[in-house]
């Protein structure tokens, strides 16, 4: 049996520590035992067998104990007859690898018992005993307490939680802004882990507002539903954040991927400006070259020195290739110069 502590209160008073079930049984089922006796049982990550020796010593139903023995509940509470079941997701936010980690807990709540079970990590339930014991006045009402510590206790942690997030949050849109490469793959990664925080989140008000009835229906419940409200308050508060920041994350993404796009476009716009003053320059280049390039062939063909060539020996031979060469490179200037080469 993965039994961590079983403890038998009396009175609003702890009155006996056990490390066994059938311990914590005897105490509990003592023939002195007194009316405001309870016991509360936790495990960490029982498995089949050790579920199933408890439902046994407590009648409990049967798909309570299928729920309770796989993982990844949504957060809910279930009525058995007598007995209430109740899955919650814990959840803490780790700065160092800034991931939000959530964890498991079911309980089983009847008449004189509370029988807790966590798993992945969750909270450690000795603080929240400790918390609880500082106020005997509400330890007094029962198991019913332990259900409204443990409730408070989730509701809180998730603060923290909210506000990493809320961090991580600011650092993403400065980074949008700001040009990173790499920010899309951040946005992503933490747009999963807010969807799972808010499926942590999104179910707690039904759950709290089922807890109000349970409590409301019991002889000594006013107070403890009087608590419960200032829990459902800082929940509903979370809960309208943490939808809040899963909204931001989309029209993050969505400003993300437009701010690339027009950083795209301008890349491309650029390189086609680059072109097209390229192209121009090579117009001018190949435009001066032909110019330049006629004459030095007319210059070329009458400087090969045969013996016979045409006009060799007429006076004007060599000003009518001066001429020749002028005109052929003013008229290939004007040519280029209509077609805005030049």
């Amino acid at each position: 049996m993965a039994l961590i502590h079983g403890t038998v209160y009396a009175n609003g008073r702890r009155r006996e520590d056990h490390r066994t079930l059938q311990e914590t049984l005897s105490g509990l089922r003592a023939p002195d035992a007194t009316e405001n006796r309870f016991g509360w049982i936790d495990l960490v990550e029982p498995d089949h067998s050790d579920l199933e020796e408890l439902g046994g010593e407590f009648d409990l139903h049967h798909l309570a104990l299928e729920d309770a023995a796989a993982a990844h509940q949504r957060p809910k509470l279930d009525h058995y007859g007598a007995t209430s079941f109740l899955v919650l997701r814990p959840a803490e936010y780790r700065e160092s690898t800034e991931n939000v980690v959530l964890g498991e807990l079911h309980a089983f709540m009847g008449s004189d018992f509370v029988i807790t079970s966590r798993r992945n990590g969750s909270l450690d339930l000795g603080e929240v005993a400790h918390r609880l014991e500082q106020q005997p006045h509400l330890l007094a009402r029962g198991p019913a307490a332990v259900l409204y510590a443990i409730v408070d206790r989730v509701v809180d942690d998730y603060l923290p939680v909210e506000r990493g997030v809320q961090n991580d949050l600011d650092e993403i849109e400065d980074e949008v802004f700001g040009g990173e490469p790499a920010v899309s793959k951040r946005i992503y990664r933490l747009s999963r882990e807010v969807i799972e925080f808010q499926r942590a989140t999104g179910p707690l008000m039904d759950v709290l507002d089922g807890l109000g009835e349970t409590f409301a229906e019991l002889r000594d419940g006013v107070e403890l539903s009087r608590h419960l409200r200032d829990v459902r308050d800082h929940a509903a508060d979370v809960v309208e954040r943490v939808e809040s920041h899963r909204q931001l994350l989309s029209n993050i993404l969505t400003v993300n991927s437009t701010l690339h796009s027009q950083r795209q476009n301008e890349q491309a716009t650029r390189l086609t400006e680059t072109s097209l003053r390229q192209n121009e320059d090579m117009k001018r280049i190949s435009s001066w070259a032909a110019i330049l390039f006629t004459p030095t062939l007319v210059g070329t063909v009458y400087g090969m020195n045969f013996t016979h060539m045409p006009e060799l020996s007429w006076p004007f031979g060599y000003p009518m290739a001066l001429v020749l060469m002028l005109l052929v490179a003013v008229a290939l200037y004007f040519v280029f110069r209509s077609r805005d080469w030049l």
